[in-house]
């Protein structure tokens, strides 16, 4: 797993002195000075400019320090997933859930799914929703984590290496922050986008917003559009903070409490559901199966792309 000195190299950084890191870990500054000593030779990099008037991050340091907090974070959930694992009930299903993957649809059947399989048990784990974890867990459902709630579309899953079961379909809504001039609205039309900057996930994502881009291109260049690379926190945050608008589902209304989700007039949307292993195991199979009869979903409703 990770090297616990970079939590020692966090606080460092952070504090800018290696007594200040001392008080804050509560041990010595010279323990402090010999972990930092110990971390840049074992990686063979040297983090810190050392100066009479302080210490400040070298290059490699400001490198590192970008990186740290998130390998640390993975690997105290890596560790907790596979803690997880180690129950080995063939009854249990490990649900991912994160701020952009929540399962509530999924919960909200919960009910009527248990009246057909009365033994299956849900153990929800979280992870942080980051590109790397998108990347990671999708592509790897059923090591650590059995299944994920979320939108997707043919397009999405070839992407992501993994399958889907649609269990509603979502329009696509605007989201834009509570001081935006369109935020006391409860529907929106495409003229009302007139003169706005529209975020929108970059081509190849999904099909359909790649349709709604075009349409967009085509019959409405006044609108701004503009790529990103990924949903998560920091583009809700951005989207708030520049006062533009950001192209979501109602299931994100409550990912940023600043920010309204309203609905568009227009019929561009994409399947919510269950994302799964290419090669379910068989628990993850008896819940596919439940759920078809719940939701009356026959076989060609259910989303298959091979590579």
């Amino acid at each position: 797993m990770y090297n616990p000195q970079l939590d020692t190299f966090i606080c460092v950084a952070e504090s800018g002195s290696f007594s200040k890191a001392a008080e804050k870990m509560f041990i010595t500054a010279p323990a402090v000075i010999k972990q930092i000593n110990s971390l840049e030779g074992s990686l063979g990099l040297q983090l810190f400019d050392r100066t009479h008037r302080g210490l400040s991050l070298t290059e490699s340091g400001k490198s590192l320090y970008k990186d740290a907090e998130y390998v640390i974070k993975y690997c105290k959930e890596s560790v907790i997933r596979a803690k997880n694992a180690m129950s080995g009930d063939e009854n249990i299903i490990r649900v991912g859930v994160s701020l952009m993957t929540s399962p509530q649809v999924f919960v909200d059947l919960w009910p009527k799914i248990h009246e057909n399989i009365p033994d299956m048990k849900f153990q929800l784990v979280p992870f942080e929703n980051t590109l790397e974890n998108a990347k990671e867990i999708l592509g790897n459902l059923g090591q650590n984590i059995d299944v994920v709630a979320g939108i997707f579309d043919d397009t999405m899953l070839k992407l992501r290496k993994c399958n889907g079961i649609e269990l509603t379909r979502q329009k696509f809504c605007l989201a834009v922050s509570v001081k935006h001039r369109l935020a006391d609205r409860e529907m929106l039309e495409l003229s009302d986008l007139k003169g706005e900057k529209l975020m929108l996930m970059h081509r190849g994502w999904s099909n359909y917003v790649d349709m709604l881009r075009d349409e967009l291109w085509r019959e409405h260049p006044e609108i701004e559009i503009e790529d990103f690379d990924f949903y998560n926190v920091d583009i809700f945050n951005k989207c708030e903070n520049e006062n533009k608008m950001l192209l979501a589902v109602k299931s994100w209304e409550n990912v940023h409490p600043l920010m309204r989700v309203i609905p568009v007039d227009w019929n561009y949307g994409m399947s919510f559901g269950l994302l799964y292993s290419k090669e379910p195991s068989e628990k993850v199979k008896r819940l596919l199966k439940a759920i078809k009869q719940v939701k009356g979903i026959i076989h060609k409703a259910e989303y298959k792309v091979q590579l």
